[in-house]
């Protein structure tokens, strides 16, 4: 014998290869695929009997479940578990109780669901002018703010024929969309007039309409805004609020059939800085998400057209920031696309005592792990730089 060591797989065809490899059996390579990855899955506030079926049925089947020590005398009502075993076992648990236990029943369609969310559904998003097919590579959004008073470029673009030529030339550096904002939402923004937030997008869209071939994107939670920006020749909206400050936003996102990103904020701008605390972060972004999505679909837009984003910087601390990119996989499990912003972000500041003008390092390494970690598109200033990240991120995980 020469050595032992660790194998890393992060996806199953990378397993296979090596199985392969050595010479398996193709019959038995087949029937391993599903034992290749150790899954764990937590199960929030399931009731204390049938948390205790549960465990039940998973240790027969060879797996395990971790919860709450009172839950075995029912001491608790109820509270959350984590199943932990291979794809093959909770498939098999699956179909063990949905069957078998009245009340679990409902526990089963959630399980099948999340694993087939974490299969990596193709994401297609279609726009007038273009398909933006999520799976073939990581896209970017470049962001492109027609405003006085944004954190990172207040200014610099305000006037039309200055935000059209720098839009082009996002377009040239790469950038699959652009994002256009009218209205400041650092934190302590206050709200804009939409006639104001009106006047200062609709010229840059028309503008930018026949010089560039990326799809426009507008940047605003008022439905008004989108609508008119749609009928201008934009052909996505991107909602901070995530259809929570203006639920007609659903409507028009329906009525135009334009792809929409539901982004997570804890807050409105103007305060959602000034007191951040999470019970569970990942949980209450996820319920956040959730609802936006039961929102969206329940107005009639098409599943296959909805982004998520979960907010970095909207509403989180700098450790929170960093927990949600060093987790963001964990997203995966509500079906859609991830869209990140970390461009130039006060986390990246705080952390290396930068300025915004000199973040550009810390954002290609936030970018490089939020592709690590399973981001589809990323919204940044800088596209050239990111295309050039995006790029080897890609064909280390892509092959």
């Amino acid at each position: 014998m020469k050595r032992v060591r660790l194998l890393h797989f992060s996806k199953p065809d990378e397993a296979i290869r090596e199985m392969q490899r050595i010479g398996a059996d193709p019959v038995g390579i087949e029937s391993m695929r599903n034992k290749i990855f150790h899954l764990n899955l937590k199960v929030e506030g399931i009731d204390c009997r049938l948390a205790n079926l549960l465990k039940q049925e998973m240790v027969l089947l060879g797996g395990d479940v971790a919860m709450d020590k009172r839950i075995i005398d029912c001491s608790v009502a109820a509270s959350d578990l984590i199943l932990m075993g291979t794809r093959n076992q909770i498939k098999a648990l699956i179909d063990r109780i949905e069957d078998r236990f009245n009340g679990l029943q409902g526990v089963a369609v959630r399980i099948r669901k999340c694993l087939k969310n974490l299969q990596g559904l193709p994401h297609t998003i279609r726009c007038k002018k273009t398909v933006l097919h999520l799976n073939e590579r990581t896209h970017l959004m470049g962001i492109l703010n027609v405003t006085p008073d944004s954190f990172s470029d207040g200014g610099m673009f305000f006037a039309p024929d200055k935000a059209i030529s720098h839009g082009i030339e996002l377009a040239s550096q790469g950038a699959d969309i652009i994002d256009i904002g009218g209205e400041s939402t650092r934190p302590g923004a206050k709200p804009l007039p939409r006639d104001e937030e009106l006047r200062r997008v609709i010229p840059v869209i028309e503008g930018l309409l026949a010089k560039v071939d990326a799809p426009i994107s507008i940047d605003t939670y008022k439905s008004f805004i989108a609508e008119k920006a749609i009928e201008a020749g934009a052909q996505m909206i991107n909602d901070i609020s995530g259809l929570h400050f203006d639920p007609k936003m659903a409507d028009v996102a329906a009525k135009y059939d334009v792809p929409i990103v539901l982004m997570h904020i804890k807050g409105t701008p103007e305060v959602m800085q000034l007191d951040v605390h999470y019970d569970c972060l990942l949980t209450e972004i996820m319920e956040y998400l959730e609802e936006s999505i039961e929102i969206a679909e329940g107005a009639g837009v098409d599943a296959g057209q909805i982004i998520i984003d979960p907010g970095i910087g909207f509403g989180k601390t700098v450790e929170d920031n960093l927990r949600i990119i060093r987790h963001l996989a964990e997203l995966k499990s509500l079906g859609k696309p991830i869209m990140l912003g970390v461009s130039r972000k006060s986390f990246i500041g705080k952390i290396l005592d930068a300025e915004v003008d000199q973040r550009t390092e810390g954002t290609l390494a936030s970018i490089s792990a939020a592709i690590m970690n399973g981001a589809d598109i990323l919204r940044v200033h800088e596209v050239g730089p990111a295309r050039k990240a995006a790029q080897i991120m890609d064909a280390i995980l892509r092959g």
